[in-house]
């Protein structure tokens, strides 16, 4: 498998912290959680850890995640000597707004997608960063990314992830064609189970 990874990080605070969205760039990094395809391996990072994390992503080839090009990469980006902006992304959110029109929840799309739920939210993240539960915050934040990866990976094999709609009074799950593959420049000959954690 190419040197895809699966990334998904988390804060030491909130938007209400550094005066709104728009200051995105001064949140802080708690943890940055990695599923790495040619390591077959799930990784975490601390801000002292940014240094292997950026030999890690001198090797990769795609970066795959949820919201990524708007919230996770600009956060990085100040720990990082690299320039980001040339390792490819497929960012899930970024598909979906693109053909939808508007922003779904990662939960959302987990549960009509996959049948799971999060385990936990970004405030409840950052709790955990605040009261020194590390290893609670490094769960999380790898059960992110391993729903993440679920999520892509069965794009990837059945060209299609599920949401509730929006378009009607009520709700009801809506089917989004997606073409992943086209990002990937693999093919998943498998059969496609979804992992357990």
């Amino acid at each position: 498998m190419a040197n895809h990874i699966v990334l998904d990080i988390e804060t030491q605070n909130l938007f209400s912290d550094v005066g709104g969205k728009e200051n995105l760039t001064k949140l802080l990094l708690s943890v940055a959680g990695v599923y790495s395809y040619a390591d077959n391996k799930f990784l975490t990072f601390s801000e002292k850890e940014m240094p292997a994390f950026e030999n890690l992503l001198k090797k990769t080839d795609l970066i795959i995640g949820f919201n990524i090009d708007h919230f996770d990469l600009p956060v990085l980006r100040k720990y990082l000597s690299i320039d980001l902006t040339k390792i490819p992304t497929l960012d899930i959110m970024k598909e979906v707004v693109d053909t939808m029109g508007h922003r779904v929840s990662l939960d959302d799309i987990c549960v009509n997608t996959l049948g799971k739920k999060k385990t936990a939210n970004g405030f409840l993240a950052v709790d955990y960063w605040r009261q020194g539960r590390i290893d609670e915050l490094k769960k999380y934040c790898l059960s992110d990314v391993r729903l993440t990866r679920d999520v892509y990976e069965y794009g990837l094999k059945k060209g299609e992830i599920k949401f509730t709609a929006r378009d009607a009074n009520l709700p009801y799950i809506k089917t989004m064609r997606v073409n992943f593959a086209k990002y990937a420049g693999i093919k998943i000959t498998t059969a496609w189970t979804p992992s357990l954690f």
